[in-house]
């Protein structure tokens, strides 16, 4: 638990944190009516993998938080697979579409457009959403944020259900360097997928995806280190720290009959 909350602490001192601050979204300060702040409750304990979940007040949601470890891999191979999309459409038997349709050359930050299968007998889920990393040599820490935004190049489809409130954020921190292996990393993932299923049915499906998704995500890595697959380094082509990104407003109304999502205003500054 310590080693988590000074990854949490490196979250918020981190290079993504040096740009102005970002207005609160429905996640961030999980607090109910009386301005008490959730407590996490612990849903898997294993060795290298632990995941907690809290209740996002006002809502059936969840948020979610992983804390793991891997020492087979480097954080610099990890984090590059997790950015290169063309790689994730690859290994990532859901992914139904994945493109990068904007991107700011100087800030580095990316907006793409990601259509998933969902369980039978859902709609398959779209997302688009902005992307930004950062990485702090100095701190021996990179961190990837991405959230919900909305795009004028990407109006929905009545193929799929799009999925409008949606943040992650992640932490690596390498046990020595960025190119040995080891390193623990720590996840904090919250999503609406707009579901009429009860609230039980919806978090075992993220508690149980979010595992499997990862360690797909480290197998991949594994692929790409064994078999020498070309992958793109992000950390070597780092965009400059400056520079602003989208801004947006999600819509009042959900085209979908499977469940609806308060409008949210999202920006990236």
């Amino acid at each position: 638990m310590k080693r988590l909350e000074e990854m949490s602490g490196m979250f918020r001192s981190s290079g993504v944190e040096r740009h102005p601050p970002e207005p609160k979204s429905q996640t961030e300060g999980v607090e109910d009516s009386g301005g008490t702040e959730q407590p996490w409750e612990m849903v898997m304990d294993k060795k290298h993998f632990k995941l907690w979940r809290r209740s996002i007040s006002g809502t059936p949601l969840y948020q979610y938080r992983v804390f793991g470890t891997y020492t087979d891999v480097t954080p610099r191979q990890f984090f590059n697979v997790q950015l290169d999309t063309e790689y994730r459409k690859k290994w990532d038997a859901l992914v139904i579409k994945l493109e990068v349709i904007e991107r700011d050359v100087v800030s580095g930050s990316e907006v793409l457009h990601w259509v998933t299968h969902f369980p039978y007998p859902m709609y398959s889920r779209d997302y688009v959403y902005v992307r930004r990393y950062s990485v702090d040599e100095e701190n021996n820490v990179m961190v990837l944020v991405s959230r919900a935004v909305e795009h004028p190049s990407v109006p929905e489809s009545p193929e799929f259900v799009r999925v409008r409130s949606y943040e992650s954020q992640m932490v690596i921190r390498p046990h020595k360097s960025f190119d040995e292996n080891g390193f623990d990393y720590l996840l904090t993932y919250s999503d609406n997928p707009q579901t009429v299923f009860p609230r039980y049915c919806v978090s075992w499906m993220v508690s149980s995806g979010m595992p499997d998704f990862l360690e797909k995500l480290h197998t991949a890595t594994l692929k790409a280190k064994n078999m020498e697959i070309k992958v793109k380094d992000y950390i070597s082509s780092k965009p400059l720290e400056v520079g602003s990104e989208a801004k947006a407003a999600t819509p009042s109304s959900e085209r979908k009959s499977e469940g609806s999502c308060g409008p949210a205003r999202i920006e990236y500054a």
